[in-house]
């Protein structure tokens, strides 16, 4: 894609994307044989929702066919969200990933898997799970560290029971 084209329709899209309390994350123009393929990648802090997606895409198409921002050659619109194990290349990728597993590739070398406990503008706070019976350890990562990191899809989570129904913290605390 041109980057002329590239920003017209960032130029377009943002707007209406931002009305919505929506992130653009991505504007990516593909062949697909005669046609080519707009995709629209969105996010924000609560997920995006498949009705969102059908809302936000018939306004986009609308505006598309108001303007020439795509010329006159087909294409199909697609507006999605970014996925599960999305890259995290933002700092609003990582603090809507927070208690989630991640792998960071390091610029020094290695891989690192850990649970992101905390982020701030310099970097995170990591959980780095323990091997063989060993309990987890803390490590504190800068961003300047990390040359790509993704979400780890987690089928399993082992979750901290729930209280059961009608335990409260006081009535916890009078049995201790």
């Amino acid at each position: 894609m041109s980057t002329t084209q590239s920003e017209r329709l960032r130029g377009l899209l943002e707007p209406l994307v931002a009305a919505r309390d929506l992130d653009l994350e991505e504007i990516e123009v593909t062949p697909a044989g005669k046609r080519r393929v707009l995709r629209i990648v969105v996010d924000s802090d609560a997920g995006v929702q498949l009705d969102e997606c059908a809302d936000l895409s018939r306004e986009v198409s609308q505006a598309l066919d108001d303007s020439d921002a795509m010329g006159g050659a087909p294409y199909t619109l697609e507006v999605t969200s970014p996925g599960a194990d999305r890259p995290l290349t933002e700092l609003r990728h990582y603090r809507r990933a927070v208690g989630r597993l991640i792998k960071a590739q390091l610029h020094e070398g290695g891989e690192l898997v850990a649970r992101i406990i905390t982020v701030d503008d310099e970097g995170l706070d990591l959980e780095v799970p323990g091997v063989k019976g060993r309990k987890p350890t803390a490590r504190r990562v800068a961003f300047s560290e990390i040359a790509k990191a993704r979400v780890e899809i987690e089928f399993n989570r082992k979750t901290a029971p729930a209280p059961a129904a009608g335990d409260t913290d006081d009535e916890s605390q009078e049995e201790a």
